[in-house]
């Protein structure tokens, strides 16, 4: 593969987000802790905040990357290569949060893992603990033909004023963020401590730009979408009210109840009028004490023109297939699929139909690698970095499907990135559909889940990929699966969703799912209803039976997400009730066993570390 020699010359340039001497306090207070200087209490939040998380594992640990607004450039992904090949499992893990993990990494090498990514400006800090994590953003923001405008700048403006904010790693509980220019809720900002939504209003002659603000959304214990704060607020005030904002949770917010201390709570306790009341007191504070302003004009944010810099000549898809093919891929744990693709006209047209939008640019389009249950292997991710810098602008973006997005890909040069993607493994086709399936980590590290998401993920993805008329029945729905009740894989808010449970069958352990339907993003966030709690084993049939009461009972025209969001559950747990029933003496062997695992199933749930 070829070296890029000169990473200033291409792509999209930011400046960093890291900070060097964040890394040597990191080192020096891992080296206090070691030395009995702090409790393991105090090392812990301190280590969270730097985005260090503990795992099920002894002695290993979780790192957290922020990628804010999902915007990575080639020498970041080459730098992000670097840490999955030296120091994690070869691959790492994309987030629905726009984040990207590396698990079952040493204590000893985060510090070197944390110093290749602040060469390249990516930073851990805050993307763990009770702090402010990462700024969403619509993936689409920019080149959508639908947007009010384009979000990115907005976002980035808020995250670079909130990161190491005294604020923003002191917090009762963690704190999330995200922006949406388009009328789909791409971002899932109705989910979020604050939702920001463009929206744009004539003031005479002027257009004037400003955000609807929503707060205090939500999953997990309580589902609630935000609450409209502003109808339209200014752009140039975001920063103040995302202060002010914080300032109330700061001060009122519970730090006693970690299972209930997130801000919807406490708007919850205190009612909406009381809690506006004090936002409004905390407003007058901020602007009182001079307030801050956007570092460009709010009516007028930087654009993105269209890239204009020399591209260097791909990689064949020969050499792409070689190049993938030298992965080393370590466990434990389930490890990515790379089966390099050869193109045909046929699967050049499915890929198409979903994988390729048309940009409200003239001549470019944006084009979705697909990566099944979020992994890329480091061979991969160099790959992607190339391509980035040969076929788009230097960038790509992270999706909250866990898939990757170029933009700017000249149309005519759609399918020669489309016979490089493939060859890499990462040309399968149904992006955003019902094949596009969307997991947590699940029990494999994480210290809270119940389940083997991952595992379900693999099993269901590969399942409707093998079976096109499944795809086809019901494609504009979307299936989303967590291993524990927190919610990490958004299954709350899908159109069928999966949350990791375990019962007893006699004196053994069972790993089951709790099925919801009729979840999704409208405007407001609709929350998926249970219909029924079935074992790990048994959800494939389980899939196939909704698929199947979908295609008999639904009205003329009608998709699958407006079905499953209108149908009555009860209709649907009649369908489903002798696969939710399970006793000793009709159990088989394997519904003991995990799927993603060998070995019978023995749930252990551990102390969390989501808060610090």
């Amino acid at each position: 593969m070829a070296a890029i020699d000169d990473p200033r010359t291409l792509g999209r340039t930011r400046l960093s987000f890291a900070v060097e001497a964040e890394i040597d306090e990191f080192v020096a207070t891992l080296e206090r802790f070691e030395r009995g200087e702090i409790s393991p209490d105090e090392w812990r939040v301190f280590r969270l905040v730097r985005g260090t998380y503990g795992q099920r594992q002894p002695d290993v640990q979780m790192l957290r990357v922020k990628i804010p607004q999902g915007i990575l450039t080639a020498p970041q992904l080459q730098a992000l290569a670097d840490v999955a090949e030296r120091w994690s499992r070869g691959f790492g893990h994309i987030t629905t949060r726009q984040n990207l993990q590396f698990h079952f990494v040493q204590l000893p090498d985060v510090e070197l893992a944390m110093r290749r990514l602040a060469e390249v400006g990516l930073t851990t800090r805050e993307a763990c603990g009770n702090s402010v994590r990462n700024i969403t953003a619509c993936p689409y923001a920019g080149v959508a033909h639908d947007e009010v405008f384009d979000v990115t700048p907005y976002a980035e403006a808020l995250t670079r004023y909130l990161l190491r904010h005294p604020l923003s790693s002191s917090l009762p509980r963690k704190f999330k963020i995200a922006f949406e220019g388009c009328p789909h809720d791409h971002a899932a900002t109705a989910i979020n401590d604050i939702g920001w939504r463009a929206r744009i209003r004539q003031v005479g002659e002027t257009t004037v730009r400003g955000f609807k603000v929503t707060v205090g959304g939500g999953t997990s214990i309580l589902t609630r979408s935000g609450e409209v704060l502003y109808h339209f607020l200014p752009a140039g005030d975001i920063l103040d009210v995302a202060e002010a904002i914080i300032q109330v949770f700061h001060r009122l917010g519970d730090r006693q109840h970690k299972q209930r201390n997130r801000m919807k709570f406490l708007i919850r306790e205190l009612g909406w009028e009381r809690w506006r009341e004090e936002y409004e007191r905390a407003l007058i504070d901020v602007r009182a004490g001079g307030g801050a302003s956007l570092p460009f004009d709010p009516d007028r944010a930087p654009v993105e023109e269209p890239p204009d810099w020399w591209h260097p000549q791909p990689p064949s898809p020969a050499d792409v297939a070689a190049f993938v093919s030298t992965a080393t891929l370590r466990g434990p744990g389930i490890t990515p699929d790379i089966t390099p693709g050869l193109p045909t006209d046929a699967s050049v047209a499915a890929w198409r139909r979903t994988n390729v939008r048309p940009q409200k640019q003239a001549g470019y389009s944006t084009v979705t690698a697909t990566v099944p249950l979020g992994d890329l292997a480091g061979t991969q991710i160099r790959v992607l970095s190339e391509l980035a810098s040969t076929f788009g602008d230097g960038s790509v973006r992270v999706t909250p499907e866990q898939d990757l997005l170029f933009r700017w890909v000249p149309t005519l040069r759609v399918r020669d990135l489309y016979a490089r993607l493939a060859s890499a493994g990462l040309g399968l086709a149904h992006a955003s559909t019902i094949a596009d399936v969307t997991s947590c980590p699940g029990a494999e590290s994480c210290r809270i889940a119940v389940t083997q998401s991952r595992g379900l993920g693999r099993t269901l993805e590969s399942h409707l990929r093998s079976r096109p008329d499944l795809i086809a029945t019901a494609s504009d729905l979307n299936i989303k699966i967590s291993g524990c009740p927190n919610g990490c894989g958004h299954h709350h808010i899908a159109g069928i969703g999966f949350q990791g449970s375990v019962r007893k069958v006699g004196n053994r352990a069972v790993p089951q799912y709790f099925v919801t339907v009729g979840g999704g993003l409208n405007g407001n966030a609709a929350f998926g209803r249970l219909v029924a709690k079935i074992p790990a084993r048994r959800i494939v049939e389980a899939l196939e039976r909704l698929l199947t009461f979908y295609r008999i009972a639904r009205a003329p025209e009608e998709t699958a997400t407006a079905f499953f969001t209108r149908i009555d559950v009860a209709e649907l747990k009649t369908a489903l009730t002798d696969l939710a029933a399970i006793t000793p003496e009709d159990a088989m062997p394997e519904d003991f066993i995990d799927l993603g695992e060998n070995a019978e199933y023995r749930p252990e749930v551990l102390d969390g570390e989501c808060s610090a």
